[in-house]
């Protein structure tokens, strides 16, 4: 399981012109599910996620979580969107292959399950919105910094 980690201003999504979820000061999260996934991979990587300290603090280096700015009364949110498109391999030829991605059904139950532990383990008040899964999404994104992480539960990198 993958995660592209975007510290942002605003981010929401839209399905057929319709916004579906929409965050402002927070991170916007595009995971990706392999079929060797499982449980533990979503529960390393909410951990990971709620604790990555890439908020600037009133030194201005990146050294506040997510938990920490809602924590201190600072309003955040998550936008999670669910993208297979994160195991696409590029190294034969030039059209991506999707073999590495799980199935549509164990991907989006891997994809529930991820945002149920985000809801329980994070700061309450945080707030947490999804895309929905396998449809064509338009997401629109203010990149603060911009700060982009990757993060791979099997710490590939």
């Amino acid at each position: 399981m993958r995660i592209v980690v975007q510290r942002v201003k605003k981010s929401s999504v839209s399905v057929d012109g319709k916004v579906i979820g929409s965050i402002g000061k927070g991170l916007n999260v595009l995971l990706g599910v392999t079929h060797e996934d499982t449980e533990k991979d979503a529960d390393y990587l909410v951990e990971k996620l709620l604790g990555l300290r890439i908020f600037t603090d009133s030194e201005d280096k990146m050294n506040l979580s997510i938990s920490d700015l809602q924590s201190s009364g600072v309003e955040t949110g998550v936008l999670c969107i669910s993208q297979f498109t994160l195991f696409g391999d590029c190294r034969k030829g030039k059209r991506p292959a999707f073999v590495q991605a799980a199935a549509p059904d164990m991907a989006n139950g891997l994809y529930e399950y991820f945002l149920k532990q985000l809801r329980e383990k994070s700061v309450p008040g945080t707030r947490i919105e999804k895309g929905e899964f396998g449809a064509d999404m338009t997401v629109e994104i203010t990149n603060d910094g911009p700060v982009t992480i990757l993060i791979d539960s099997t710490k590939l990198f």
